[in-house]
């Protein structure tokens, strides 16, 4: 039977006419999306305060009156670029912490040149991380150092601070950080020891190009780009949502080249020997056994993370030997519980109030 209740058929013509605006703005504003240049990012005031390389080394202009004494360094995976801790206004991870009060710096990289081919897990955490360290110790003045490490950007600042136990580091954070590399099942899947030639391919191109570390995210989620695209036509609509999709695909679009001699060592210390989660990892003549850490330790694990699960990254806190620990697992994915509505209102408040009472 029709339902000629008034107040029906007036919600029914309200959303009639919200489909066909909808419509219509999907039409104009996906050509402004196709014929836009790249989103901007990294807009947050800095200055480059070293570079060698494939280093770089950030320092982000104060934006709080007061400044906590202990600076936060953070440290990127060498898969990707930095600015995905500052995407935009508002969505950024470093303008957040600035504004908190913290002291902030950003190790990131460029991709690495052929002459960089031999750079191994070594020259990372016992020569680029070490002189980061120093050259923020310098301008700071102050002798402690905080790091917070994303994804592999954690596993370089765990063998940091396990070949460095004692000091400067003052507290360490990682974030979605792997750390028992048999948990990462689909990542095992398609570098397997049987069919994955790593020196044959590192010994051909020297440098891994971007694309072969690009296919090796997008094997975990094969549907995951066509997917966005259709949230983005479906949300054509809505600006900020449109906004915020070219910064993560700018992000997403701009993955690194390796440099191959720390794709073939990562590859088999970690992904095929396990060493990292063993303690049966040396780097250069050093024992990286995650027992000699003793600062605080945060670990920050998303639930939903395809690329490092849930289950890669639990151990952490029982493998170091610190007293001040603490495990947060968040809802989320891999990138969401860094730089998006997850992590702006959940994932960034715990980050400060956990460093603030350690950062006097």
């Amino acid at each position: 039977m029709a339902d000629n209740n008034p107040n029906s058929l007036e919600e029914m013509g309200r959303r009639v006419q919200q489909m066909v605006e909808r419509t219509i703005q999907r039409g104009v504003k996906g050509f402004d999306y196709v014929t836009a240049g790249a989103a901007p990012v990294g807009r947050t005031p800095k200055d480059v305060v070293y570079e060698r390389g494939t280093l770089r080394l950030y320092h982000y202009q104060a934006q709080s009156p007061e400044v906590y004494r202990v600076p936060v360094m953070l440290v990127m995976a060498t898969t990707n670029k930095a600015f995905v801790f500052d995407l935009a206004p508002g969505q950024s991870m470093v303008e957040f912490l600035l504004k908190r009060g913290f002291d902030v710096f950003v190790v990131d990289w460029a991709p690495p040149m052929p002459e960089e081919r031999s750079l191994a897990l070594a020259d990372y955490t016992q020569d680029f991380l070490p002189t980061c360290v120093r050259k923020v110790q310098s301008i700071t003045g102050e002798p402690d150092v905080s790091i917070v490490g994303y994804c592999m950007g954690g596993v370089l600042s765990l063998i940091y601070a396990a070949t460095h136990a004692d000091g400067p580091l003052k507290n360490l954070v990682c974030l979605t950080t792997p750390v028992d590399f048999s948990k990462m099942e689909l990542t095992r899947v398609w570098q397997d020891p049987r069919y994955f030639d790593v020196d044959r391919l590192v010994d051909t191109l020297g440098i891994v190009p971007a694309e072969v570390v690009t296919q090796g995210f997008e094997m975990q989620r094969p549907a995951q780009r066509v997917a966005g695209q259709l949230r983005v036509w479906e949300q054509m609509w809505n600006d900020e949502f449109v906004k915020s999709f070219r910064a993560f695909e700018r992000w997403g679009n701009e993955t690194l080249p390796l440099a191959g001699e720390y794709f073939r060592e990562t590859t088999k210390e970690f992904l095929w020997e396990n060493k990292l989660y063993n303690g049966r990892l040396n780097v250069a003549g050093r024992s990286a056994d995650l027992a000699q850490i003793r600062v605080p330790v945060l670990s920050i694990c998303a639930e939903h993370d395809h690329l490092v699960p849930y289950e890669c990254s639990q151990p952490l806190l029982g493998m170091v030997s610190s007293e001040d620990t603490e495990e947060v697992k968040l809802k989320g994915g891999h990138v969401s519980v860094i730089a998006g509505p997850n992590a702006v209102r959940r994932m960034w408040p715990k980050l400060d109030s956990w460093l603030a009472e350690r950062s006097v």
